[in-house]
């Protein structure tokens, strides 16, 4: 699978060949000391290095159930009436698929699978940038796209790559597509980034939103084993980038809901381990006084 993807979740590994994740990652572990791999926070690529690009059909299956989850919570990000530009990828097409009922909505994009998504979304407005085809991702590139961005500005840029750390940021594999990444951002007041927890500590050749630009970071909620995620998670939140966790992606809980806002918008990246917290309301002080009465009354019944 390795092979095949480039990359590869503990999940999906261990979903495809029916065992448990402690398991899945004891094997990696000895793959990896046979120097067939190389382990990654929540995953294993092919060795040597930089991970080398996935195309459209490979991504399309890897962490599915946390994609999903992340565009839940950025799709509740966007308001009515909004300008926007969306990057091209696997996790950005699940968030245009979303935002096909956000009324007045405009979109920029150089990917023809967010345009495709939003294609009958009668009240948003698709823009396209011009550009050369990429057909790995179907994603316009080149100088074209890159002009066509010029003298843009919109309130919000979301865009997704193949690796990101604290040290340089947001990164992709293809020096055409981060091209057009780094025009996206230019165009854009505030850069959510919207990456799974596979992607965390993974560094690939060409930067495109260096930490510093970073206003959010929309992920899913690491295994409790992956320390090193919640540290790459740590590192960002000390760096000013807000962390919103998407909870629903491995517990079909209700966080990030489609349509809410998150639920959870901390600095810091704060694992559960008993559930959400419970939210602690005081009781009206009228409320207290009658129920006291209540139970002094049904102790003097007792009594009697």
């Amino acid at each position: 699978m390795v092979r095949a993807n480039g990359a590869v979740s503990l999940r999906e590994l261990a979903r495809v060949v029916q065992t448990s994740e402690v398991t899945v990652r004891r094997d990696v572990r000895a793959l990896e000391a046979e120097g067939l791999l190389d382990r990654r926070h929540g995953g294993a690529v092919l060795p040597g290095g930089f991970t080398r690009e996935s195309g459209f059909p490979q991504k399309s299956h890897l962490a599915t159930a946390e994609k999903t989850a992340i565009a839940d919570v950025a799709a509740g990000l966007v308001e009515e009436g909004e300008a926007i530009v969306v990057g091209a990828g696997t996790t950005t097409q699940e968030l245009a698929r979303r935002l096909a009922r956000v009324p007045g909505l405009t979109v920029v994009t150089n990917s023809l699978l967010v345009a495709q998504a939003l294609a009958h979304a009668n009240r948003v407005e698709v823009v396209m940038t011009g550009g050369t085809l990429r057909g790995s991702n179907y994603a316009l590139v080149g100088s074209g796209a890159e002009q066509s961005l010029q003298g843009l500005r919109v309130s919000r840029a979301f865009l997704s790559g193949s690796g990101l750390t604290a040290e340089r940021g947001l990164s992709t594999s293809n020096m055409l597509s981060a091209s057009v990444d780094r025009a996206l951002v230019q165009a854009a007041a505030e850069v959510v980034v919207l990456a799974d927890h596979t992607k965390l500590g993974t560094d690939t050749m060409f930067q495109t939103v260096p930490t510093d630009v970073m206003t959010r970071l929309v992920t899913d909620e690491p295994p409790p084993h992956d320390e090193r995620a919640g540290t790459e998670l740590q590192a960002l939140a000390d760096q000013g980038v807000q962390i919103t966790v998407a909870g629903a992606a491995a517990s079909g809980g209700g966080e990030g809901m489609q349509g809410r806002r998150p639920r959870r918008d901390s600095p810091l990246p704060v694992q559960r381990r008993g559930g959400p917290t419970a939210q602690l309301r005081s009781a009206p002080a009228g409320l207290l006084e009658q129920q006291a009465g209540e139970r002094a009354r049904v102790a003097d019944m007792r009594r009697r």
